[in-house]
């Protein structure tokens, strides 16, 4: 099903109208045992240059981030064009969709719920409209911990939610704070907001970049090429602090680009500048880049660690650290700290093949693939019964029993959420022929959920929540199991824990948590919704009840007593 609000002439589009192409699919559940990341952002500022097109290769390099749905919103000055889609980038777009994305700016969207579910209202960028300012649109990556509270409070106000995510919370508590600009109206918001975001925002004129104070999702700034840099300057307090501006505004070629990752800047040629700061509102224009920071601010840092051992591609650096660097010198560690007595190293691919290289590097045992990963399932395809999962995990990995038989294995993974796939790949190993498996997991053991944007289980799900290391080892059938300490895992990175969350190993989180995570607290906005609704219906039951028994009361016979 789908539905398609487009003018028949692109001249006829009025300021502040907006097209939004919509396509509906069924939701795909995952079943592995890995951690979810919430969302990938992207925009890019660049008259004369197809931004469509631009947003959607970075999305396409993002697509690591989120697959549930994608989304592009474009600006031609006047009116807002926007087409999102439910699955993945090369679903959600061709190249007649693109076309009728036109325009001088543009961001971009490719979701993983955390808060709200997967459905099409809740796909981005999402546009929020103000009396004063008119329309922006919005893309969020991260996770509100008092959107709730928030929620409730914006509507008693008078807002009306037309999704049931966090997102919408952010736009909405921004566009209601008081301020003659966006830069004011926002800044006004963050000191309401818990939790992480890293946003891009679109306006009629410019392009935005949001940080939330303590940094904890990621968020850089390129430059396409033709761009020009002159000129700094910088005050406090909202002022600019500094000002990149363009050598001729408006040319064709050049332009600024806002991405979660520097990945994505690679895809589509742009050259790394530097990471949005914490607390950072970056405005991009005619005029160039412009930098806004409350520098009265005292939060500390928290950027996930996470994003280190897992989330972000390799490729990616983050607070100037390569990560494919990061995650092999955490194989590193841990072959200091667990060694093994083995004939050769493995890693689970793709996402611990760095680690399992520093492992072998480090321990003298040769690398080796041993597990070869079907690249093509994905989350659109279909899932296989719970009796077809118990029996392996074979439509994902295939081992290579030529050389697995007879050899004594070290199997390097990133992290252990419930045990429900290191076991299978411990037991497909010891069938194509392994004598001894010892699992290794370049990260600490997860024992806490995560409230900051990432889907994991419940607390009771957590397998090192409920089990010492020995007795995981037993459950997974491995001859030997060690994690990397948390030390190790900061000196790998090369980052003090102060400036990194790690609430997932310790239980201690940068932001008060106000609930329990469970795997449906993410639906908590529409469960208020549905009890709202609930409630004016058996208001306006009552009321239809009363104005009965009046209708009924008049109706007496004459001459009976009333």
């Amino acid at each position: 099903m789908s539905k398609v609000d487009t003018p028949d002439n692109p001249n006829d589009i009025k300021p502040r109208a907006v097209s939004r192409i919509t396509h509906h699919a069924s939701r795909v559940t995952h079943q592995d045992d890995k951690l979810h990341e919430e969302c990938g952002v992207f925009g890019v500022w660049s008259p004369g240059e197809d931004v469509a097109r631009l947003t959607y290769f970075g999305l396409y390099a993002l697509q690591h981030r989120g697959q549930e749905s994608a989304g592009i919103a474009t600006t031609d000055g006047e009116s807002l064009m926007v087409r999102t889609h439910m699955g993945l980038v090369a679903t959600a777009f061709d190249e007649e969709s693109l076309a009728k994305l036109k325009g001088h700016a543009a961001i971009g969207h490719t979701r993983y719920s955390t808060t709200g579910s997967s459905k099409i209202c809740n796909a981005q960028p999402l546009r929020i409209d103000d009396t004063g300012l008119g329309w922006l649109a919005l893309g969020h990556n991260g996770n509100i911990t008092n959107s709730g509270p928030l929620h409730a409070e914006l509507e008693t106000q008078g807002a009306q939610f037309e999704s049931t995510s966090d997102s919408e919370v952010i736009g909405r508590l921004a566009a209601a704070s008081h301020g003659s600009n966006w830069v004011t109206k926002y800044r006004r918001a963050m000191s309401r907001l818990t939790g992480a975001y890293s946003l891009v925002l679109l306006t009629p004129t410019h392009l935005i970049a949001v940080r939330d104070p303590m940094g904890i999702r990621p968020l850089c700034i390129g430059r396409l090429p033709a761009a020009t840099r002159s000129g700094e300057a910088g005050v406090e307090k909202g002022e600019p602090i500094a000002r990149y501006p363009f050598g001729v505004a408006g040319s064709k070629g050049g332009g600024w680009v806002i991405a979660s990752e520097s990945c994505a800047l690679m895809t589509v040629g742009a050259e790394f500048i530097r990471e949005v700061e914490p607390g950072e509102i970056v405005t991009i224009g005619a005029e160039g880049l412009t930098s806004y920071r409350d520098l009265q601010s005292k939060v500390d840092q928290a950027l996930c660690v996470f994003e280190y051992i897992y989330f972000a591609r390799p490729d990616s650096v983050i607070s100037n650290k390569p990560l494919y660097t990061a995650r092999q010198n955490m194989g590193r560690e841990l072959a200091r700290e667990h060694p093994a007595d083995a004939d050769i190293v493995i890693g689970v691919p793709d996402s611990a093949t760095p680690a399992a290289i520093g492992y072998a590097l480090e321990s003298g045992i040769p690398y080796t693939e041993g597990l070869i990963k079907n690249r093509y399932i994905g989350r659109t395809f279909i899932q296989p019964h719970q009796h077809l999962r118990e029996r392996g995990i074979g439509l994902k990995f295939n081992p290579l029993p030529e050389v697995l038989g007879g050899k004594r294995v070290v199997v390097v993974d990133d992290s252990i959420v419930r045990g429900t796939t290191t076991r299978p790949i411990v037991d497909l190993l010891r069938k194509a022929g392994a004598t001894e498996v010892h699992v290794r997991i370049h990260s600490p053991a997860m024992s806490h959920p995560c409230y900051l944007g990432v889907d994991t289980a419940r607390r009771e799900e957590l397998i090192a929540h409920r089990m010492s290391v020995q007795e995981i080892a037993r459950h997974i059938g491995a001859d030997s199991l060690g994690y990397l300490s948390l030390p190790g895992l900061f000196k790998a990175v090369g980052m003090g824990g102060d400036k990194m969350c790690s609430g997932c190993f310790t239980g201690e989180y940068p932001v008060p948590v106000q609930m329990e995570f469970t795997v449906d607290s993410k639906l908590a906005i529409e469960e208020a919704q549905v009890e709202s609704r609930q409630m004016v219906e058996r208001n306006g039951q009552l009321e239809l009840e009363l104005d009965q028994l009046e209708i009924d009361h008049d109706r007496v016979p004459a001459g009976v007593d009333k």
